[in-house]
């Protein structure tokens, strides 16, 4: 955890950080689409969605960075990443969310992601400011 606020306490915006969990010993097609509830009643109001998937779209840093600035530039409210549980997203999640991103085609776990991920947000912050962070 202490990887995640280095990086996200770097960025030039505020974040939010929601960890839903569900606690009832479900197999894992009900869990999934339990979590998947949870998940997007936790997504604020206009928030463009990105499911954190392996099967999603794999981007360079750079090509990361350009994606957010096309969200902020095109009126984005925020950005919601969901990162599913342990079994993966339930289709509800991977079927509604408006962008599917992937950090590769390994398994990592909840919070290595986390940490990943911050790093990625603090880079593409970097890269849209010109701030020396990034050597591509």
């Amino acid at each position: 955890m202490r990887l995640f606020n280095d990086y996200m306490g770097r960025l030039p915006w505020p974040y939010d950080l929601r960890e839903l969990q569900e606690k009832r010993p479900l197999k894992a097609k009900q869990l999934k689409a339990h979590e998947a509830e949870l998940l997007l009643g936790a997504v604020p109001e206009q928030a463009i969605t990105v499911a954190l998937d392996s099967g999603g779209k794999l981007l360079s840093s750079e090509g990361f960075a350009c994606q957010l600035s096309g969200w902020r530039d095109g009126g984005a409210v925020s950005v919601a990443f969901l990162i599913g549980g342990a079994e993966g997203h339930g289709d509800k999640v991977l079927k509604g969310a408006d962008f599917r991103l992937s950090l590769g085609v390994m398994t990592w776990p909840h919070m290595l992601v986390r940490a990943m991920l911050a790093e990625q947000l603090w880079r593409a912050a970097s890269i849209l400011s010109g701030h020396p962070y990034h050597r591509p």
